[in-house]
């Protein structure tokens, strides 16, 4: 008896011990999770990385684009084109021939673009009515009715085949027309929507830019938050969060209450979103206050599925499994930002693999989230939500305040990016304010603040960074440059890209003060004239320009540059005033814009004097 007593205490002990050990490593396993959450990609993804990695064996580096193939679509089940996948013969490399794999993609495989149909906008005409009224000139109205007709040529809506069998595409199937950008980018994208938006209220297509809305919170109410990009393999991300905008433009233009009442709940799920988790950061200052922050900080820790030969070629040289994760994280947390890629977010900006944007307040992700909250304070209040109104009124207070002790840099007369510091991984709830962590170099975005109301409005502000962005070194003979440093990434010098003379030059105007009108003036012309330099050379318009010099395309990145169709948005609206100030140009200026993709950027710079 005491022999089996001692063998059950032996065995209740071990089994306690067991029990111990196994409840403590869920524990930490939960806990990794919650810290460095991966959300799961679909079979497809997964199928098509392994296609596209074999591709890149087969075809070589050279004008290699690996999004092409995660933009596939399969004619057959995922199951039976994998097996056939698998039967194709391989070389000891795991390279298959040219012939046998076109020979494959053609038989099992559908190219990418081909689920989406052209569509006219239901609400498009040839002229609409009041359109840019105060245009005299012949050529001038005979160009921008001509420009007006693009969307025509950018308009999509996704197949039927997509919304039957949606588990044969990565494209996710949006209920309403969209507008793509063009090029390699066949799918909306976030952020990109917001100028898509601007441009189609100037030409009166209300109901198309609402769609466009409309499409956007569908996102969020299946995943909770907008993507990315309308592909399966952007769920992992977001991207500069300007939804709020967008409804409160059109609800300028149109007065479409029952559009804001509809849209509020995925308004405040947005803000949510980008306001919890792993977004969220708090900064605790020397007289014990907290601040709330956000941060970008992407739910994936492998390669992007659309870059991810690149990815691991980047990744090579890490050899530590974890380290390689979190630098997978990096890199998909650094597209959320929509500046992909920078020295902006690098620890040493000669090193690519110290990539660190989830250990960085970002300024203009701040900007944008404040610009969120007064947009829902003001939209909460035009339908009578006025408890959600008052909320918000005192969440964007709360952020201004964070953001003038956080980021503000009297020194500098900037607002500048925030490092966390090395632990910003972990689950630390608050991090000590340390003005050593103000990263003071000099970026663009640095003045994205500028945009938002709450500074724009505050003259002796605007005064002090008019003054320092003089200084600054950023404002270059073809517009603004995006960075001071030359690191060969497309988000540093000397490329400038249109965003950012948008926001900053309307910033400029909107303040209501004349020298930071002339200076929008003086931004906008400098931005046009290279714009129409490049046209007049190459016969193209092209997303982003080296501001160095006057007509010459920007370079760098991860693929070649790209003709953008949304850039139809950026600055339309107010081509009317940049007539009145384009009189200096000869006439061959503005009769010659007369080509299809030297349109494209046009729209770009007339969009820019208020």
């Amino acid at each position: 008896m005491e022999v089996f007593l001692s063998y059950n205490l032996i065995f209740y002990s071990l089994f306690s011990c067991f029990l111990f050990f196994f409840v403590s490593s869920m524990a930490v396993t939960e806990a990794s999770s919650q810290c460095s959450p991966v959300k799961p990609t679909t079979p497809l993804v997964t199928f098509l990385d392994r296609l596209q990695e074999t591709a890149f064996k087969t075809y070589g580096n050279s004008d290699f684009d690996p999004k092409l193939y995660v933009d596939l679509s399969l004619k057959f089940n995922l199951s039976d084109t994998e097996e056939a996948f698998k039967k194709l013969p391989r070389s000891e490399n795991g390279s298959v021939s040219v012939e046998i794999l076109e020979g494959f993609m053609g038989e099992y495989m559908r190219g990418a673009g081909e689920d989406l149909v052209e569509v006219v906008p239901e609400d498009y005409v040839p002229e609409p009515t009041g359109f840019l009224p105060k245009v005299e000139s012949p050529e001038v109205r005979a160009w921008a009715l001509e420009v007006h007709s693009l969307w025509k040529n950018l308009s999509r809506k996704v197949s039927n085949g997509v919304r039957d069998r949606p588990d044969l595409h990565t494209l996710l199937p949006l209920p309403n027309p969209v507008v793509i950008p063009g090029s390699r980018f066949r799918e909306v994208y976030y952020w990109d929507s917001y100028w898509v938006i601007r441009g189609l209220l100037a030409s009166k297509m209300h109901e198309t830019a609402k769609a466009i809305v409309a499409n956007l919170i569908s996102l969020i109410d299946e995943y909770g938050y907008v993507l990315n990009g309308a592909r399966a393999y952007y769920s992992n991300r977001s991207q500069p969060p300007l939804l709020s905008s967008m409804i409160y433009e059109i609800y300028k233009r149109t007065g479409d209450k029952e559009m804001v009442r509809k849209s509020l709940p995925a308004l405040l799920k947005e803000h949510q979103f980008w306001n919890s988790g792993k977004h969220k950061m708090t900064i605790q200052d020397d007289q014990a206050c907290n601040h709330t922050l956000s941060r970008y900080y992407a739910m994936w820790d492998k390669p992007r599925p659309e870059s991810s030969t690149n990815d691991k070629e980047s990744a090579s040289k890490i050899l530590d499994a974890s380290e390689k994760q979190q630098f997978y994280r990096e890199l998909a947390s650094t597209a959320e930002s929509g500046w992909d890629f920078s020295t902006r977010w690098m620890r040493n900006s000669s090193d690519f693999t110290t990539l660190a944007t989830t250990s960085i307040l970002p300024v203009d992700l701040n900007a944008f989230i404040l610009k969120m909250e007064l947009d829902i304070a003001s939209l909460a209040k035009v339908i009578g939500e006025n408890t959600i109104s008052e909320r918000f009124v005192e969440a964007s207070q709360g952020r201004k305040k964070a953001m003038d002790s956080v980021f503000w840099n009297a020194k500098m007369g900037q607002w500048v990016d925030y490092w966390l510091g090395d632990n910003s991984t972990s689950c630390k709830e608050v991090h000590k304010l340390e003005a050593s962590n103000q990263n003071e170099n000099v970026f663009a975005s640095n003045f994205v603040p500028l945009w938002i109301e709450l500074f724009n409005s505050d003259a002796s502000v605007v005064e002090k960074v008019m003054e320092s962005f003089q200084s600054s070194g950023l404002l270059c003979s073809a517009g603004i440059a995006t960075s001071l440093t030359n690191s060969g990434q497309q988000w540093d010098f000397p490329n400038g890209w249109a965003p950012i003379q948008h926001m900053i030059v309307e910033g400029l105007v909107r303040s209501g003060l004349k020298e930071a009108r002339l200076m929008a003036e003086d931004i906008a012309m400098r931005w046009i004239r290279t714009n129409y330099a490049a046209y007049k050379n190459t016969s193209t318009m092209l997303e982003k320009y080296d501001v160095e010099e006057c007509g010459k395309i920007g370079g760098g990145g991860e693929y070649i540059p790209q003709v953008r169709g949304h850039i139809l948005g950026y600055f339309w609206e107010y081509m009317e005033e940049f007539i009145n100030f384009s009189q200096n140009l000869n006439a061959s200026f503005i009769v010659q814009w007369n080509s299809l993709v030297g349109r494209l950027y046009f729209f770009t710079l007339s969009n820019i004097l208020v």
